[in-house]
């Protein structure tokens, strides 16, 4: 199993190894029944820190994705449903809003700097979002609808 992770993403990791996991599950790469490396193994393979992996199974179990059965190891458990699905977007949702609010908190910015600015992006990205091409933005900078799906 090859994952691919980017130690300079503000997903965090554990995420970025849950979404790889899925991926390769979506596109065939891993079948129902399969078994996954190890903890330990996946994390020296990764090099990463092992309850980074743990979490990362931990979630993936959670969601019925994968199935750990002790003394036994961990396995694929099929296709998750739709409403496994829907759960672990709105979890990544989350973790991407908890990473852009940790950042902001770093850099000192007041809670209610963070929420303006927040509804402000959120307003120029509905309005982008909405098919018009080339839409200028609160702060006045021309953006293209290409540009907005870098939020």
């Amino acid at each position: 199993m090859r994952l691919e992770i980017d130690s300079e993403s503000k997903v965090p990791i554990y995420v970025q190894v849950e979404d790889e996991i899925r991926a390769l599950i979506a596109a065939g790469q891993l079948r129902p029944g399969e078994q996954l490396p190890t903890i330990r193994e996946l994390a020296a393979d990764l090099r990463v820190n092992y309850n980074t992996i743990a979490r990362a199974y931990l979630e993936l179990d959670r969601d019925g994705v994968i199935s750990t059965q002790r003394g036994r190891g961990t396995f694929v458990a099929g296709v998750p449903d739709e409403g496994q699905m829907a759960r672990k977007r709105r979890r990544k949702l989350h973790a991407v809003v908890r990473s852009a609010l940790d950042e902001a908190h770093r850099l000192g910015y007041q809670p209610v700097e963070i929420a303006e600015a927040f509804r402000e992006e959120l307003e120029d990205w509905q309005e982008r979002d909405s098919g018009t091409q080339g839409v200028m933005g609160r702060r006045g900078d021309m953006r293209s609808t290409a540009d907005s799906r870098k939020f």
